[in-house]
């Protein structure tokens, strides 16, 4: 493994999870929105986490920008994020099934909305957002960059932080009971732990 090839790979893997969302996001355009909270301050957020995990580490990957912030290069850790970017691709990639026409990039409940209980959401609320945190860990590893590498974990940790009372507070407003009774039962990102 070399700087040049983990590059590549982050490049695919990225290439990857588009190839995995476009499907799903052409399906949940055809359902209505029931109710949104996109406001700007979730454009706002969704913004620093495309920069994060995508502006930030494309422009280092496609030009060079930061190599400023370049360290010693070790094949071992870009080995171990090539691993936990397939393991994040695979929990995207089942996230986006279990959901189904339930899931939106944004804040939104849909038409005919149900809460999803199955598959990896028996385990976990938010498993996409572990998806995301994976791959912002995978970005690290894989990026050895000190602006490139961590910049997923940024973006997105701030997305998360400010989002995910937000997200629950629709859910509750949304199936009250119900998903009172879920969130009592599961963790927000990692069974059995957080």
């Amino acid at each position: 493994m070399t700087p040049t090839i983990a590059k590549i790979v982050w490049t695919v893997c990225v290439i990857a999870w588009y190839v995995i969302r476009y499907p799903y996001e052409r399906k949940a355009k055809r359902t209505a929105v029931a109710r949104s909270r996109r406001d700007w301050r979730e454009v706002t957020l969704l913004t620093i986490s495309l920069s994060g995990l995508g502006i930030i580490p494309g422009a280092y990957v496609a030009t060079g920008f930061g190599r400023v912030g370049d360290y010693a290069f070790s094949a071992s850790r870009a080995w171990a994020g090539v691993a936990v970017f397939a393991l994040s691709l695979w929990l995207f990639r089942r996230t986006h099934k279990d959901l189904g026409r339930n899931w939106s990039v944004s804040l939104e409940v849909r038409d005919g909305h149900r809460l999803v209980t199955e598959g990896v959401y028996r385990h976990v609320r938010h498993p996409m957002y572990t998806a995301f945190f994976l791959w912002a860990v995978a970005q690290a590893l894989l990026l050895q960059n000190w602006i490139a590498g961590p910049a997923g974990l940024v973006g997105f940790g701030t997305l998360f932080v400010f989002r995910v009372f937000r997200e629950e507070a629709m859910m509750l407003e949304t199936f009250g009971e119900e998903y009172r009774a879920y969130a009592r039962r599961t963790k927000r990102l990692v069974p059995w732990v957080f």
